[in-house]
């Protein structure tokens, strides 16, 4: 590569990590304004007034321009950037200045808690993590406190077309639906941590299985908001002789019907994420998880598809990013040889492109339909890329009920030559850190 075309692209990734920051700034004003009067009354007022009207989709438009662009747009800039970074990144002077930029920023990326319900969490992670709770401390204060002030003896009163409410009782209804927003905000960042493929994750140097603790953190935090918004709306309704609104289903308003489903599909979830059942039965964890479709199909019934647009665009990358590993998943890969180990371990070798590089300690996902059409595996890939460039070798041990399964069909001799097997990935890291 020349010297003016490593510029080129050098000033290219400057360019875009600009705008990429320009646009998070923006970003992140909207979510620390949103639950402010200011953002209701006059910014929220003032967009609909200026792109509800020619937008094409009207008044969902704005939340589209607002909520959904921005993200996709960071998408779309993340692929042009590690395109670039790979280019540039064979230039060793390159990799010299990468180096001290990650030297200079070593003591953030180190473990701060080890012990603790959390896992092992960085530096880094916790000042994020410190952030966003306070962004959500923030959210709920500001509902909260609104909630508190305006509602009065006599605006209770006269609360509803019907009935008369006790102070308590309108304050507990003004309570439910400012939980349901907060439990809104985690739902927006949930699936950001599972678009395996996504640029997004790779842009911050940040991998699939190193973000999943996000994810978890994330899913206990939805379910806790919204498990709480359903209860406080039953004892709502049971107190104020309303228990009929629990099967309303409204198609232009909120559908309480709906949103009562997708909550019974994310309590099933949730139930099988704790060590006792996800540890022992895996299988029950992993199907059930499945119920994330309903969980947001219902979800876009209960509260509309304009206001859901605040919580879509990470659904919507990790759908694209669902469809694209569907794609890489579906033809079987040429399996060059099968080796029975000692140990109950075996070793499959796959013919790959010479173009595919991967880094050590990458992940595989394997499938086997003869065992299981359902079930993928990761495993860490054993070879070398540079070394190996047109094969691909992982390991496996016989530990569990897929991987014993596997060892006893590869021990008889008529099944290597009939063994079927697709991937997904490499997934792994950008570079090889994990020796420091």
């Amino acid at each position: 590569m020349g010297l003016g075309e490593m510029s080129k692209d050098v000033t290219m990734k400057v360019t875009i990590k600009l705008l990429a920051m320009a646009i998070l700034g923006g970003t992140m004003v909207i979510w620390i304004m949103m639950p402010t009067s200011t953002y209701k009354k006059i910014w929220l007022t003032s967009m609909r007034a200026k792109l509800g009207k020619t937008t094409t989709f009207g008044k969902p438009g704005v939340n589209l321009l607002v909520y959904m662009f921005p993200m996709i747009l960071l998408a779309f800039l993340g692929c042009i950037y590690l395109h670039l970074k790979k280019k540039t990144s064979v230039d060793q002077f390159h990799s010299v200045l990468e180096r001290k930029k990650r030297d200079k920023f070593g003591a953030l990326r180190k473990p701060l808690l080890v012990k603790g319900p959390l896992g092992i969490v960085t530096v880094t992670e916790v000042m994020f993590l410190t952030m966003f709770m306070t962004l959500l401390l923030w959210s709920l204060t500001n509902y909260f406190y609104y909630t508190f002030v305006t509602i009065t003896p006599q605006s209770a009163a006269v609360h509803g077309d019907k009935i008369k409410l006790k102070r308590w009782e309108a304050r507990l209804d003004s309570i439910s639906v400012r939980l349901g927003v907060a439990g809104n905000i985690c739902l927006a960042f949930l699936f950001y941590p599972v678009a395996r493929g996504s640029s997004l994750l790779a842009a911050v140097g940040l991998t699939s299985e190193s973000s999943i603790k996000y994810h978890i953190w994330l899913g206990h935090l939805v379910m806790t908001l919204v498990t709480s918004h359903g209860v406080c709306y039953v004892i709502y309704w049971i107190s104020t002789n309303q228990v009929y609104q629990m099967l309303e289903w409204d198609r232009t308003a909120i559908s309480n019907l709906a949103g009562e489903i997708a909550l019974v599909a994310g309590l099933l979830m949730w139930a099988t994420t704790f060590s006792a059942i996800r540890r022992r039965i895996f299988e029950v964890f992993y199907y059930t998880h499945h119920l994330y479709i309903i969980f947001m199909l219902f979800f876009v019934f209960h509260v509309g598809i304009s206001y859901s647009l605040i919580s879509l665009p990470g659904f919507y990358i990790f759908i694209v990013d669902r469809f694209l590993r569907l794609i890489q998943s579906h033809n079987n890969v040429k399996l060059v040889s099968a080796r029975v180990l000692p140990c109950d371990t075996v070793e499959l070798t796959f013919s790959k492109n010479p173009m595919l590089m991967y880094s050590p300690t990458s992940i595989l996902f394997v499938n086997i339909p003869s065992i299981s059409k359902l079930q993928w595996h990761p495993f860490t890939i054993t070879s070398s890329s540079k070394l190996e460039p047109e094969k691909l070798s992982v390991m496996i041990k016989g530990q569990g009920k897929w991987s014993t399964k596997l060892y006893q069909m590869l021990s008889s001799s008529d099944q290597i030559d009939r063994l079927t097997v697709s991937v997904e990935g490499p997934y792994g890291p950008t570079s090889t850190d994990f020796l420091r």
